[in-house]
């Protein structure tokens, strides 16, 4: 979210975030100061005063995968976001999460019923407009005056080919030798650059496991491999002057939590206009 608004042209005073190498690579990347707590211990009121509040929290209770373990059941952390806007009252506020959210209505209307506020809500907003990757999102805008906002249109879009590295060099876990083999309850995903696939959602799960997956690479032994660190950054709009810290593992993690860069940049510009 910070990259995507550093391109429209808005400037980040403060990030919080509670893991550790997520703000390593913040830092790493920007110059503004950067906090690593847990948002639920942090005043509201001590905080430097700014006039765009950007939110989201933990997707896992919201998304539908969540059902298969039984713990679809919402979450408390939201409160803590809400509180933020509650107290500070920023001039115009967004929320990020998954589309699963929209079926907790607590949550939405704390955001939405907000008193003094216009809230848009987007859903789904999926980043494919943008990029390669399939990833519906669910947005809401909240502004103290009246904003017509309209769903972004976009005329060209990054190919699956185009964050493909050439000759890429990656390690295959046993995990993606047993699922293409079919010893798993289901086979990976494995997309073609050739045909122009859609990649699915970057996950932070990948971090644990890369066989779900896979792009087709013939100079791989069963034709398919996971992506590299790169492509998975490249799939979530970064570009390549973008430093990630951490092991491979950590980075994965990072990316999947991200919010896709030329979605963030779209939410950005929709802010800069607002003000301007």
């Amino acid at each position: 979210m910070d990259l995507g608004f550093a391109q429209a042209g808005i400037e980040t005073i403060q990030s919080l975030d509670i893991d550790a190498a997520s703000c390593n690579t913040l830092r790493k990347n920007f110059s503004h100061n950067v906090i690593e707590a847990d948002i639920a211990k942090m005043t509201v009121l001590d905080q430097p005063k700014s006039d765009v509040a950007s939110l989201t929290f933990p997707c896992t209770k919201y998304s539908t995968i969540a059902d298969i373990h039984g713990t679809r059941t919402g979450d408390e952390l939201f409160l803590h976001s809400f509180r933020h806007v509650a107290l500070e009252r920023p001039e115009v506020f967004v929320v990020e999460n998954v589309p699963g959210m929209k079926k907790f209505k607590v949550v939405m209307e704390c955001f939405q019923k907000i008193p003094d506020y216009y809230v848009t809500t987007l859903c789904p907003l999926d980043a494919s407009l943008w990029l390669p990757q399939k990833r519906a999102r669910l947005i809401m805008i909240g502004t103290r005056r009246p904003n017509f906002i309209t769903a972004p249109t976009v005329s060209t879009r990054t190919r699956l080919k185009d964050v493909i590295e050439k000759d890429a060099q990656v390690n295959v876990p046993d995990a993606v030798i047993s699922r293409l083999k079919g010893e798993y309850r289901d086979l990976p995903i494995i997309s073609d650059p050739a045909k122009d696939d859609l990649a699915p959602t970057c996950v932070a799960h990948y971090a644990k496991d890369r066989s779900t997956r896979l792009v087709k690479d013939m100079a791989y032994k069963y034709g398919a491999r996971p992506y590299t660190v790169r492509e998975f950054a490249r799939l979530q709009g970064f570009p390549d002057s973008h430093v990630f810290t951490g092991s491979e593992n950590e980075q994965m993690k990072q990316i999947g939590n991200a919010v896709a860069v030329p979605v963030a940049r779209w939410i950005g510009q929709s802010i800069y206009k607002y003000f301007n």
